[in-house]
């Protein structure tokens, strides 16, 4: 047998009779409500017109400081096929009444022509929701081949939702779409949106409790998930969260079957081992009720080890290779703001590990990542931590309760940033910290700026670890930004 011969054919597939444009001219109109200036088609949907690539369809969204039709220009010379329009332009473009309501209206008819046999999965929960989405995304686009699709980065809002809908080519076999929420009812529209078969509930956890008032409160809200399920569709819900018999009731209030993951005798996906994986990571085991798994998880930390369990549950659900799965999980690297790990040159010829987890912060995600920096082996721990925003009249308690977790993490140097971790500075003070049983070295900074410069007075070494963490609006990506430009050599962990 010749290698040509040897060779597997690649399997027919119906889907490859789809076409390649995402949208044509007439499709949008139609989809849209408006009116095409000619033929054109377009390859992808954009509505920031400094992410435009060529091909590109740009939506001149409108909000209450900024009108997108001042960008039509920048968005044209980046490479635009055509723009969604309130006024006539010179090129290719799709005239609408109101941009906003037309985006909303392509994002229901992408939903709308995807196959019968497509799935589409929605996530939420109040830690762990765009982590938990990109690992969906990886193991169910591994089985099918580059047939899957997620919303990008956190488009997970009233304008990112419709947006991630709109960009899903009509072959997909499968949809996996983040929703987040600030207050009530946000995700009740979202979902109806989606329309999900699966609905995953990562966790519940008092982020946003400034707006919701309780975890309760707040466990309801992300329930709304359960509302846009299709008939017949299976809720994935934690079995180990307090709130579990409250997220189990509104899943079948709408008649959905549940499916639950944690490690409680409890959980149909359950946990019953884990131990560290060689090079990072963990070596886990589950039991799923007709069969047991082993796989490996690459992301350090326990919450990863939850997280996979969720993912499981969800492939399954959906119908995907759980095999695929498996590996993928195997295979996953940290994302940018998420967990990404990188290799800091230090000055003495060694070096330095830093944990980028700029992105978010909550108190539940806090002690995670501190008990992951704990298990991290280092000759010196630094945490740079950001307030936790949304958390209202809880927020000094909580914040002061993560003298806690920085001293089981073993912390030898604390940069606090933001008014709000003035509690954690007060409480890390009391008896310089003896009453913690040690001293904690700790700064309170007003900004980032002041961080940098705390940082830089500290000076990095080699075998330190560094873990920067705090809310989006503090802004500590920046401090990870100046860390990767010092470090030019800087290698991705």
């Amino acid at each position: 047998m010749n290698a040509a011969a040897a060779l597997i054919p690649w399997p027919d597939d119906a889907f490859d009779d789809w076409p390649l444009a995402l949208w044509t001219s007439d499709e949008l109109a139609e989809a849209c409500g408006g009116v095409a200036s000619g033929p054109f088609q377009v390859a992808g949907v954009e509505i920031d017109s400094r992410d435009v690539v060529e091909g590109d369809l740009f939506f001149a969204l409108k909000g209450e400081t900024m009108d997108g039709h001042r960008f039509l220009e920048g968005a044209f010379a980046r490479g635009a096929a055509a723009a969604v329009v309130d006024r006539r332009i010179a090129g290719n473009h799709i005239l609408v009444e109101d941009t906003t309501v037309a985006l909303e209206r392509l994002g229901a008819a992408a939903r709308a022509r995807l196959a019968a046999t497509s799935v589409v999965i929605g996530v939420t929960g109040s830690v762990g929701k765009t982590s938990v989405k990109e690992a969906l995304f990886a193991a169910l686009d591994r089985s099918s081949h580059g047939r899957a699709h997620r919303s990008v980065k956190s488009y997970n809002n009233h304008v990112g939702v419709p947006l991630s809908l709109a960009r899903t080519p009509a072959g997909a076999r499968y949809g996996v779409f983040e929703m987040g929420m600030n207050h009530a009812g946000e995700i009740d529209a979202l979902t109806r949106q989606v329309r999900p078969q699966v609905a995953l509930i990562t966790t519940i956890a008092p982020a946003h409790i400034e707006n919701l008032g309780s975890e309760e409160a707040i466990a309801d809200a992300k329930a709304e998930i359960f509302r846009g399920l299709e008939q017949g569709g299976v809720a994935v819900i934690p079995a180990d969260s307090p709130h579990f018999a409250r997220l189990r009731a509104a899943a079948l209030l709408v008649r959905a079957e549940v499916v639950s993951f944690g490690r409680g005798e409890n959980a149909d996906v359950r946990l019953l081992d884990a131990v560290p994986a060689p090079g990072g990571g963990s070596l886990v085991t589950i039991d799923m009720g007709d069969r047991r798994m082993c796989y490996t998880v690459s992301a350090p930390g326990e919450h990863w080890v939850t997280n996979s369990l969720a993912v499981m549950a969800a492939v399954r659900a959906a119908g995907g290779d759980l095999g695929a799965a498996g590996l993928a999980l195997g295979e996953l690297a940290g994302m940018k703001g998420r967990g990404a790990r990188h290799e800091l040159p230090t000055p003495d010829g060694g070096s330095a590990l830093l944990i980028d987890e700029s992105y978010n912060a909550n108190p539940a995600s806090m002690a995670a990542t501190l008990a992951q920096l704990g298990a991290t082996p280092a000759s010196r721990r630094i945490a740079v931590l950001g307030a936790m925003k949304e958390l209202g009249d809880h927020g000094p308690a909580f914040h002061a309760e993560l003298a806690g977790p920085l001293a089981a993490a073993g912390v030898d140097q604390a940069i606090l940033v933001g008014d709000e971790m003035g509690a954690l500075a007060d409480e890390l003070g009391k008896s310089g910290g003896a009453a913690l049983g040690k001293g904690l070295a700790f700064a309170h900074c007003r900004d980032t700026a002041g961080a940098i410069a705390a940082l830089a007075e500290l000076g990095l070494e080699g075998g330190d670890a560094i873990l920067v963490k705090g809310s989006n609006s503090v802004g500590l990506g920046k401090l990870v930004e100046t860390l990767l430009g010092e470090h030019g050599q800087a290698r991705k962990g």
